[in-house]
Order: structure tokens, then sequence, then C-alpha cells
């Protein structure tokens, strides 16, 4: 059997790193990380405000509803105006709403559906400074239902939404302990890139729009 020999020098610098590896290296400044100085300007609006007008600065489009009607006739308006033939939902919970309120134009998401032009959606959080909006892997198909339909339509209520996105992480963990999810993403506006000759092309890699009905209650 052939054996190679491995020079000293490389097994010195091997050694350094299992040693390195085991033994963590004490953080240079500690106090900085102790430091909570919000280094953002108050706008002066609230957290609803703030998230409304950065998701729209983003190309969102963000629809304020007092209660769970509103959301309903804002939806069947807009599948009206769109002519939209086929909308699914993956939240069971809101599929449910939808079918006692006899909205039949949507119907529940299945992993069968992979054609549709719109997608409802929930979410875990909404980030106010970001105008994003968290998801996550423990949601109904949460790694494809928000990035995979032409139209996405998330619906949030008054208790998820965050000032930032630490705040918004927090609320998972809370939520979740020890069980965190093994996908938590973090979607800002539509799908858009800038890679083919610095022309900015949406709706490449996910949805070209998003909507955001924000129900408050």
């Amino acid at each position: 059997m052939q054996t190679f020999k491995t020079s000293k020098a490389r097994e010195n610098i091997l050694a350094r790193i299992r040693k390195g590896l085991t033994e963590p290296v004490a953080m240079p400044f500690p106090e900085a990380d102790k430091e909570q100085t919000e280094v953002y300007a108050e706008s002066g609006l609230s957290v609803e405000e703030t998230f409304a007008d950065a998701f729209i600065k983003l190309g969102g489009k963000f629809v304020y509803c007092d209660n769970e009607l509103e959301l309903m006739e804002g939806i069947a308006n807009l599948h009206e105006s769109r002519s939209w033939s086929k909308m699914l939902c993956s939240d069971n919970r809101l599929a449910l709403l939808f079918q006692n309120n006899k909205l039949d134009i949507i119907q529940p998401l299945t992993q069968g559906h992979t054609e549709a032009e719109v997608c409802i959606t929930d979410c875990e959080m909404l980030v106010a400074r970001t105008g994003s909006i968290i998801f996550s892997s423990r949601q109904f198909m949460g790694r494809t239902a928000p990035v995979f339909y032409p139209v996405h339509i998330v619906v949030a209520y008054a208790n998820q939404i965050a000032p930032d996105i630490d705040e918004g992480l927090n609320f998972i963990k809370k939520k979740y302990g020890v069980n965190i999810p093994s996908m938590i993403n973090l979607n800002t506006g539509p799908s858009r890139t800038a890679d083919i000759e610095k022309t900015l092309v949406v709706g490449v890699h996910g949805p070209g729009e998003v909507f955001c009905f924000y129900v408050n209650a």
C-alpha cells in the first residue's frame, strides 16, 4: 500500500488549527456588544406607518384593514379588478375563513398545486424599519409558497410587527423555544435583480408583485 509523507510544517499548522477550535478566542472588545444605542433617527411614525412607508418604497403594495371583514372585501375586490383565474392559500385558518365567507375563488394550497397566479400566505413577523417580512419553514410550504407564484399576498395582524430585525428574531425564538425553524427568511419587496448589464429586472427569482394586507385586530 502506498503511503504519503506529511511535512512537519503542515502538521504544525493543522495542530494549531485543532487547538484553536478547542480553545475559543475571547471577544477582543466585549464592551461593544453591551452597547444598545440606537443608530437610526426617529421618524415620529408608528411601527405600522414605518413598515408601510418602507414596504411601499420597495415596490410592495400595502393595504390597511380594520378587521377581517375588510380583509375579505379587499381581496375579493383585488381578484375582480385583476381577473385572476386561480388563487391559492397556504394557511389553513385563512383558507377556512375565506371558505366560510363564500370566497370560493380561493382554494387551499396542497403539494400538487403548481400553477396559479396568486398565493396567499401568513407570515411570522413584519419588520417595520426595513419593510421586510419574516417567513419560516414551520409555516406550511414556507420554503416555496412565498416565492414560487407570480403574485404573493401576505396577511399579517397587529401582533405580528416588530420595530427592527432583532426584535422580530427574538419573537421567533420565544415562539418556538428550542425548536427553532430550520429556515428563517426575510423577504423585502418584490423579487429583483440587476445582475445583467446592471438593468433592474423585477420578478426573476420570485413574485413580481407583493401585497401586504395588514389587519388591525
